[in-house]
C-alpha cells in the first residue's frame, strides 16, 4: 500500500466524521436497483450491471436538513476505494461509478437529490426546510451526521477516496485563466484555470481524454506545505495527465478540502458534462473511466482489471 494512502490525521478524522454513528443511526433500506424510481437507476436496468452489488438507501436527519443517499457495495471485494458522487445531475459519474465499482471493488456513496436529475436543480439538496445546500459544500465537522454517512466506510479501512464529477462548459469570467487572461478555458474546473488557489499542469501531449482541457485530475494540498506534497499529484503529472493542484488554506466545505485537512487520501476525477443524451453520457463516462484506470494504477494498491476492457 502506498505510504500516502493514510496520513497522520486519518484516525482523528474518522473519529470526528463518525460521531454521528454514535449519536444517530441513519435509516437504512435495502432496495432493488431494477425497480427503484430514480433516473440514474432507470438508465441502468440491465440485471448484469447489478450482479454482486448490494444497494441500500440511507436517510439522515441533521437539524432541519434531511439527506438521502444510496450506498452500493461490491460484495465480493468490499475493501476497495470509496467512490463518491455528490451531484445528482452529473449523470456520467453514476455510469462510470458502476463500472469502476465492478472493476476495482469497494463502496460507492451517491447523494440523492430526487428521482429526476435532468436539470441543475438536482445538483442541490432541497430537503432542508430552507435554502438548498450544495452537497459538496457541506463537509464540515459541524455536520457530523452527513460527513459520517458519506465517509463512514473509511472506518477500519485505509481506502482511497475517488470523487467523480462533471463540470459545466461555461467558464466563470470572474476567474483568471493561465497567462492572466479572463475567460480562458471552457469549464469552471479546467487545466487552464490559474489563481492563488488553482495551479494547473497540462498534459505535455494533448491525447484523448486530455485533448479536452476540462478532463482533469484534481489533487489538494495544504497551503503550509509545498505543491509536491499533494498525494498522487506528482505521479499523475509524470503519467501525462491534466492535473489541477488545489492549494487549501481555508476550507470551502468541499470534500477535497475536508480530506486534505484530515489526512485522508483523495483524488477528484473530472470531465466536461456532455449532456443527458445516451451519446453524451457515454462520451463523458469513457473519459472518466480512462482517467480512473490510470489513477488506480498509480495511486492505490487495489487489484483490478483494466477499466477500458471492462467497459467494452
Amino acid at each position: 500500500m502506498p505510504k500516502w494512502l493514510a496520513g497522520p490525521g486519518f484516525v482523528l478524522a474518522l473519529g470526528l466524521a463518525l460521531t454521528s454513528s454514535i449519536s444517530q443511526t441513519p435509516m437504512q433500506e435495502r432496495i432493488d436497483p431494477l425497480i427503484v424510481a430514480d433516473d440514474d437507476f432507470a438508465r441502468h436496468r440491465d440485471p448484469a450491471l447489478w450482479q454482486g452489488l448490494s444497494v441500500t438507501r440511507l436517510a439522515i436527519e441533521e437539524g432541519r436538513v434531511t439527506w438521502r443517499l444510496f450506498r452500493i457495495v461490491n460484495m465480493a471485494r468490499p475493501a476497495g476505494p470509496l467512490w463518491v458522487v455528490t451531484h445528482d445531475n452529473e449523470n456520467a459519474t453514476f455510469a462510470a461509478m458502476l463500472i469502476a465499482l465492478h472493476s476495482y471493488g469497494g463502496v460507492a456513496i451517491i447523494v440523492d437529490s430526487g428521482a429526476r436529475d435532468d436539470d441543475d436543480s438536482a445538483r442541490f439538496n432541497w430537503f432542508t426546510g430552507g435554502r438548498p445546500i450544495d452537497p459538496n459544500r457541506h463537509f464540515d465537522d459541524r455536520n457530523p451526521a452527513y460527513v459520517g454517512a458519506v465517509l463512514g466506510d473509511l472506518a477500519g479501512h485505509q481506502r482511497l477516496i475517488v470523487a467523480l464529477h462533471t463540470n459545466e462548459p461555461g467558464f466563470d469570467p470572474a476567474l483568471t485563466g493561465c497567462g492572466g487572461s479572463r475567460g480562458a478555458g471552457a469549464g469552471n474546473i479546467s487545466v487552464r484555470l490559474c489563481s492563488a488557489r488553482w495551479h494547473p499542469v497540462a498534459a505535455p501531449v494533448a491525447r484523448w481524454p486530455f485533448e479536452d482541457e476540462d478532463s482533469v485530475a484534481l489533487v489538494p494540498y495544504l497551503a503550509t506545505k509545498p505543491q509536491g506534497s499533494a498525494r498522487c499529484g506528482p505521479a499523475l503529472v509524470a503519467a501525462g495527465y491534466n492535473v489541477v493542484f488545489e492549494r487549501v488554506a481555508r476550507s470551502d466545505g468541499s470534500l477535497s478540502n475536508y480530506a486534505v485537512q484530515h489526512g485522508l487520501a483523495y483524488v477528484n476525477v473530472e470531465t466536461r458534462d456532455r449532456g443527458t443524451t445516451t451519446e453524451g453520457i457515454a462520451d463523458a463516462r469513457g473519459r472518466l473511466l480512462a482517467m480512473i484506470d490510470g489513477v488506480m494504477e498509480r495511486c492505490a494498491d487495489v487489484p483490478g482489471v483494466s477499466l477500458r476492457l471492462a467497459s467494452r
